[in-house]
């Protein structure tokens, strides 16, 4: 591990010292701890409504109206099951995603893993930038002045050595998010209407263009990036398997936030804008900030133009330290907010980089950008299945995980979020290459996807099951005396389950990965190995099919 990643928890809200324990602890003294413990999940999740998020969301409410709603509803269990896989591997396991990856499956699946996230970073990072610019130029500050401001803050906040100080700067920033809620009530939603949005509809039927919103949606919300963050920042922060149950509860209170935000985001075009001619005509979010201002009013264009500008800032932070944590994880270099520049030069050299190039790139034509900040949203939804894969893979890793690995509810959550998420991919891939697609006939292929879904979970289950009969045969002839069947009665009984429990829960508090180094990597079989190739052969292809549709739009 990382000299800077042992020693005491410090955070924006206090300190916790690395031998404290929550025994004997009075309940305000508990919840002190948990507001010390208050900000990887608080952070990674209000980094989901970035300015790509806030376009995606408002481009959603002008075009479709509340309708969508229901897929922000289906997402929550989504960002609770992935991140909450990541907290476990990051405070078990003590070190970052990316170099979990390459530990456990070799160069050849790191350098794919790393690569797409670099990409998609980089493109995430740009649209960060268009969204400052955009945000800034509604108040009149030309671009050339906002643009180069935004990347010297970014980079003097990170830069300055001090975990605690860098997120006191971004606990700012998320509590600026406040002005959401005058700027919805300020629109006069309807309650009814939202309450509609709940139930899943297709408005205009199902074609490419609904499903890359719907895909964008997905993708700015769950984004890979996401993981990659909050695992290594739950490592700079210096959290142990201890204090797992209060970075849930954390995880939790991003997750209200993040929701609250996306709605509010929503319901301001949707009802803001609703009836005029620019329902259906969405162009940028610097767009909406000016029709809200033309429409009810200068304060309701402010406040969006606001929000639009901290989730820039809050994004950018976010995205670009995912980045270059897992540079820092491949090359093996110092990668800490605790570390001063000179300390680890490469960390703060590759962050500076990651911004400056960013921040050229924001300068392109406004067609192209307008349509850039859609594309990224949807490569990140396109790419999350495969980086959902790693992650349950490494989450049903004993040798990393030990007593912390996945329960069998949480993979039979977490497969059917993967091969839902796979399922809209190939949807997405269907609609580009033949758009006269009718909905019937994409309602049809989710109602046979889903069953060819239940097929497989059946055909893994009975896998599991026989491996289950054969370790219940290597533990009676460890016993002597009993068969299979016997030892499958003592784990039935209540009492041996209760005592199991107490000690799983006393193992968990203690245990930590072994050194990486010291572990024998997984042996995949055939079948594995080739449902990964499969899988990374197809999001090659659905990646450049985004590509061809996102081109075709910028072209006509």
């Amino acid at each position: 591990m990382d000299s800077a990643h042992v020693g005491d928890i410090v955070g924006a809200l206090g300190t916790i010292r690395h031998d404290e324990t929550t025994a004997g602890r009075t309940r305000w003294q508990r919840f002190r701890m948990l507001l010390t413990i208050l900000g990887p999940g608080l952070i990674v999740m209000v980094g989901d409504n970035d300015a790509g998020g806030v376009a995606t969301y408002a481009q959603a409410g002008q075009n479709y109206g509340m309708a969508l709603l229901w897929t922000l509803a289906l997402l929550i269990p989504v960002l609770y099951v992935n991140q909450e896989m990541v907290v476990r591997l990051g405070a078990v396991a003590g070190v970052g995603h990316a170099r979990l990856i390459f530990a456990r499956f070799g160069k050849f699946w790191g350098a794919f893993s790393v690569g797409d996230l670099f990409i998609v970073n980089a493109l995430t990072i740009v649209t960060e930038f268009i969204g400052v610019a955009l945000a800034l130029s509604y108040f009149g500050l030309p671009k050339s002045i906002s643009v180069p401001l935004a990347a010297v803050l970014l980079f003097a906040v990170v830069a300055g050595g001090s975990f605690r100080r860098w997120e006191r700067f971004l606990f700012a920033l998320i509590a600026i998010n406040i002005v959401m809620i005058p700027m919805a009530i300020m629109v006069h939603p309807s309650i009814s209407e939202t309450a509609k949005g709940v139930i899943p509809s297709f408005p205009g039927g199902l074609n490419s263009e609904l499903l890359l919103l719907i895909v964008a949606i997905v993708g700015t919300t769950v984004a890979p990036w996401q993981l990659f963050f909050q695992q290594s920042n739950i490592v700079d922060k210096r959290l142990t398997p201890r204090w797992i149950r209060y970075e849930r509860i954390d995880l939790w209170v991003g997750i209200v936030v993040v929701m609250i935000g996306a709605v509010a985001i929503m319901a301001a075009a949707a009802f803001g804008l609703a009836g005029t001619d620019a329902v259906g005509q969405f162009t940028d979010a610097g767009a909406v900030a000016q029709l809200l201002h033309d429409r009810m009013g200068p304060t309701v264009g402010a406040l969006f133009a606001i929000l639009l500008l901290d989730a820039s800032l809050i994004g950018a932070n976010a995205v670009g330290l995912a980045t270059t944590y897992a540079l820092g994880d491949t090359f093996r270099r110092r990668h800490s907010l605790h570390w001063k520049i000179g300390e680890a030069p490469a960390f703060y050299v590759g962050y500076a980089l990651l911004l400056a190039v960013a921040a050229a790139v924001s300068f392109s034509p406004d067609n192209v950008l307008g349509l850039l900040t859609q594309g990224v949203q949807a490569l990140a939804g396109v790419l999350l299945p495969s980086a959902t894969v790693f992650l349950v893979l490494l989450c049903n890793d004993r040798a990393v995980l030990g007593p912390w690995v996945n329960t069998t509810r949480q993979n039979i959550v977490a497969g059917v979020i993967v091969w839902s998420l796979v399922l809209l991919s190939l949807a997405l891939t269907g609609a580009t290459f033949f758009p006269d697609l009718t909905t019937e006939q994409l309602e049809m292929f989710f109602g046979i996807g889903a069953l060819v879904g239940i097929a497989g979970g059946f055909v893994i289950a009975g896998a599991k099951s026989r491996a289950d009969r054969k370790t219940a045969a290597a533990v009676a002839a460890e016993l002597g005396g009993l068969d299979p069947g016997q030892v499958k009665d003592l784990d039935a009984r209540p009492h041996d389950r209760a005592l199991r429990r107490a000690v799983l829960e006393e193992e968990r508090d203690t245990w930590r990965t072994p050194a990486l180094d010291t572990l024998d990597r997984p042996a995949w079989s055939p079948l594995r190995t080739a449902g990964m190739v499969a899988l990374r052969g197809y999001l090659l292809i659905a990646v450049v099919l985004v590509v061809v549709k996102i081109t075709q739009s910028i072209t006509g």
